[in-house]
């Protein structure tokens, strides 16, 4: 009886790689192509008006909320700080990074030849999602964290010690690293991408988001405008990237005004027959 002999690990090994290659050149030649062939034709938004409120809203929590805030720091009930403490560790950037990135290498190691057209878009739908949530997500939280530091805010914990305005520039110093948050930054750009797939249910997303964007200020690891600053510019990096999608007609499709508006080909479950 005659036993197949099974293809050495190493030569699948390399076919792997050659695949995953392949992919990633093919994924850049599309992405370059559409680029060249799609002037850098953006519609009209009020980004003046939208910047002025954001300044506004996080100069106003400044002025009315961080003193008291770091006034009762600590003096939240146990069922408060102990539902605040569950909360926001969602607000944790790896939770949506390090899906995204799997992803990515499950699609980028993906045989995208041998599967079906329907079986495709699904491949292709979910890149795109996980691509833009890296991009909004991981670069609005790359900016943060070096305005933070290069700010050098003290947190409301060492309010009794610094006050409500101790500024420590590059100090590089935890203690010193409140302005913006990172938190609410990574809230802000999840607020951004849903607002932008689900756009009549925008008020859901900003309930919900802002909710656990406002439990850094319970559990005293920064100030109300330091949740603010950072909930709007991550906002503002998820909507940006959604204007370059629609530009390369990723997930989008541009709008003559206002934001950009999902495909109807954007489907994350596969259709019944």
């Amino acid at each position: 009886m005659l036993v197949k002999s099974r293809p050495p690990v190493s030569g699948k090994l390399l076919r792997v790689g050659r695949r995953s290659v392949d992919n990633f050149r093919d994924t850049m030649r599309i992405a370059k192509g559409r680029f060249a062939a799609r002037p850098a034709r953006y519609p009209d938004m009020v980004w003046p008006v939208w910047a002025i409120v954001w300044v506004l809203l996080t100069a106003a929590a400044f002025v009315r909320l961080d003193t008291p805030a770091g006034q009762i720091h600590g003096q939240w009930s146990p069922g408060v700080g102990r539902l605040a403490e569950f909360l926001t560790q969602f607000a944790l950037g790896g939770w949506y990074l390090i899906p995204s990135a799997l992803l990515l290498v499950a699609a980028n190691l993906t045989d995208w030849r041998s599967l079906s057209r329907r079986r495709l878009m699904l491949v292709y739908n979910w890149t795109c999602l996980a691509f833009l949530v890296l991009a909004s997500v991981g670069l609005s939280g790359l900016l943060v964290n070096m305005l933070k530091y290069a700010i050098g805010r003290a947190r409301p914990l060492y309010f009794e010690d610094f006050g409500v305005l101790a500024l420590h520039p590059f100090a590089f110093d935890a203690r010193f690293a409140g302005f913006p948050s990172g938190h609410a930054t990574t809230m802000g750009a999840v607020f951004g991408i849903l607002l932008l797939l689900f756009p009549r249910r925008w008020y859901i997303a900003l309930a919900v988001t802002a909710c656990v964007a406002s439990t850094r200020v319970f559990v005293g690891a920064h100030y109300p405008s330091d949740t603010v600053a950072g909930f709007g510019l991550g906002c503002a990096f998820a909507l940006v990237c959604g204007l370059v999608f629609a530009r390369l007609g990723f997930i989008f499709r541009p709008a003559a005004t206002g934001l950009p508006v999902r495909k109807p080909s954007f489907r994350l479950i596969a259709p019944e027959r």
